[in-house]
C-alpha cells in the first residue's frame, strides 16, 4: 500500500499546468511566453530573493513578500510563466503609453522588478497563459495561488530570463495553504 500518493504526482501535474499555459491563445499567433518548474534547490535561491526585495522595497511590501516567501517554503511544487516583450505587437494601439509600437519599442528599457515599457498585448497574452495554468491546476484539484512576489524574485534572481513573470506555487495538502495567511 502506498499512502498519500497524490503528493508524488505533483511534479507531472505541475508538467500539465504549464502545457496549459504553452497552449493558451496568443495575440497574432506569436509565442513569447516563457514556462519553467522550479526545482527544489532553486525555491530556496527565490525564498531569499523574496526576503532581500521585501528589506530593499520597504514598507508596503515586507509584508506580502515575506508571507508570500513562507508560502514558498510550504508549497509542493513552483512554476514560473514569464513573457519575452522584446518585440511588439505591431498594431499601434497605445495602451503600452506610446502612439507606436516603434515609439515604445524605442524608450531604454526600466529595470526593476519587472523589465519595461513593454507591449500590452504582450502583456495580455501573459495573463491569459497564467490565467490558464490556475485554471487547469484547479481542475486537478490543486491549491495554487498566483503570486507577483515570486515572479519577480525569479526574474531579479536571474531565474528566469523574461521581461514580466508570474510565479504559482502548488500545494495538495488537507488544506489550503494559500488561503488562510496571516
Amino acid at each position: 500500500m502506498i499512502l498519500n500518493p497524490e503528493s508524488e504526482v505533483l511534479e507531472t501535474f505541475a508538467k500539465s499546468i504549464l502545457l496549459a499555459a504553452r497552449t493558451a491563445p496568443k495575440a497574432k499567433g506569436v509565442d513569447d511566453i516563457v514556462t519553467a518548474l522550479v526545482e527544489k534547490n532553486d525555491i530556496e535561491a527565490l525564498v531569499s530573493t523574496m526576503e532581500r526585495l521585501a528589506d530593499e522595497k520597504g514598507a508596503g511590501f515586507v509584508y506580502p513578500f515575506k508571507r508570500d516567501a513562507a508560502n514558498l517554503r510550504n508549497a509542493g511544487a513552483v512554476i514560473l510563466i514569464g513573457v519575452k516583450t522584446s518585440g511588439a505587437a505591431g498594431l499601434n494601439c497605445g495602451a503600452c503609453g506610446f502612439k507606436t509600437c516603434e515609439e515604445m519599442l524605442g524608450r531604454q528599457k526600466v529595470e526593476v522588478e519587472f523589465r519595461g515599457p513593454n507591449c500590452m498585448i504582450k502583456c495580455a497574452d501573459l495573463g491569459i497563459a497564467v490565467g490558464a495554468a490556475a485554471a487547469k491546476a484547479k481542475d486537478f484539484c490543486i491549491d495554487n495561488r498566483v503570486m507577483y512576489t515570486v515572479g519577480a524574485a525569479a526574474r531579479v534572481s536571474g531565474l528566469l530570463d523574461a521581461d514580466v513573470v508570474f510565479g504559482i506555487p502548488l500545494s495538495v495538502t488537507g488544506k489550503n495553504i494559500f488561503f488562510d495567511r496571516r
